[in-house]
């Protein structure tokens, strides 16, 4: 499915993993809630009764829909316009999250919300048109160009020093190190991705996909690359807070493959400026819109935290409807009877008292 059907079959399929990651995310959390309630072992404890708790099943189904469908995506919309449209199961689970779990989404999530959305906007508007990649031989005649194997061969230097030279001297200390690795091997796990993708669709129409051997490398470096993934993601999530390396491995890993995507798959060769700076744009929103969702999400926002002129401001306005209330209060004396002065001023009285205690 090539040309303007297969970008709006891959956008929908896209969004929709968005949505079924996002609520998977809240479906599973409330089957852990509902176990704790009942008294039941904790998972973070070794226990394994969320086992028989259909809302966690409801929300691994979930996670597998989400999953496939993101995978399938890929096979008919640019890398560019599926991979950060990733940020917008982010957004589904904090919203869900202050609707069915009561966590509180302050006012720098809400914005946050709302960035997400306008760059999600910005970047579909602007995206690629990638050149046609519709089949095995295609796909294997683009992975021959000088260009990619001189970026695979800098991905994998550069993981390999990471791993085994800055790993043990800075991984403890430096978020930077561990998510480099990930972002870096997620970009050619990516690359294996489409490329399964387009296996796919040519097993589907009837070809004998299962005879190309170029369709097994690529599913056997996929389980290596999403291997190392995992490891080293695990790894910086265990050193350091959620709030840091999420936001962080978000930037890295889109901008990987996006700079792999262009490379592979010529996605921005024929593309006029406006596009150019309307993509670049809107992954910077979302960017800014993930970090401020992820960064400050355990800040409370109080009015206390407002600058100074905008407190005293606050206290002006409140001195203002104190005042304005008072002076409506006198216009309507005269209209109440004479013998009803006494016990008005004696009620006004009580509430003065009432306010100062």
């Amino acid at each position: 499915a090539g040309g303007r059907g297969g970008f709006y079959v891959g956008l929908g399929l896209a969004l929709a993993s968005s949505a079924f990651i996002g609520s998977s995310f809240i479906l599973k959390k409330k089957g852990l809630l509902r176990l704790c309630r009942r008294g039941r072992a904790r998972a973070g404890q070794g226990g394994h009764a969320y086992l028989q708790e259909w809302l966690w099943w409801a929300g691994l189904l979930c996670m597998g829909v989400g999953e496939a469908a993101n995978f399938a995506a890929y096979a008919f919309a640019p890398a560019t316009l599926v991979t950060p449209l990733g940020a917008l199961s982010v957004l589904v689970s904090a919203v869900l999250s202050s609707t069915f779990l009561n966590e509180q989404l302050n006012v720098h999530g809400k914005i946050g919300c709302i960035l997400s959305i306008l760059g999600s906007t910005v970047m579909v508007i602007h995206a690629p048109q990638e050149e046609e990649v519709s089949s095995l031989a295609s796909m294997a005649e683009k992975l021959k160009d000088p260009g990619f194997i001189v970026f695979a061969l800098c991905v994998l230097v550069s993981s390999l020093l990471l791993i085994f030279v800055a790993g043990p001297r800075y991984g403890q200390s430096n978020v930077l190190i561990y998510v480099l690795v990930c972002s870096a091997i997620g970009s050619l796990s990516v690359s294996c991705v489409k490329g399964l993708g387009i296996a796919l669709k040519e097993l589907f129409s009837g070809k004998p996909v299962l005879r190309e051997p170029l369709g097994w490398v690529l599913l056997a470096c996929l389980v290596i690359c999403i291997s190392i993934q995992i490891n080293y993601l695990n790894k910086a999530l265990d050193i350091f807070n959620t709030s840091v390396v999420t936001p962080i491995y978000y930037v890295l890993f889109t901008t990987a493959v996006m700079m792999c995507s262009a490379i592979l798959f010529k996605e921005w060769q024929h593309m006029v400026l406006d596009n150019i700076i309307g993509t670049i744009s809107g992954f910077l929103t979302i960017v800014s819109g993930i970090f401020l969702l992820h960064a400050f999400r355990d800040m409370p926002f109080t009015p206390d935290l407002l600058p100074l002129f905008l407190q005293q401001g606050r206290a002006d306005l409140h001195t203002l409807w104190r005042s304005a209330d008072r002076h409506q209060s006198c216009q309507h004396q005269p209209l109440l009877p004479s013998e009803d002065k006494g016990s008005q001023s004696a009620e006004e009285e009580e509430e003065e008292e009432g306010e100062s205690m």
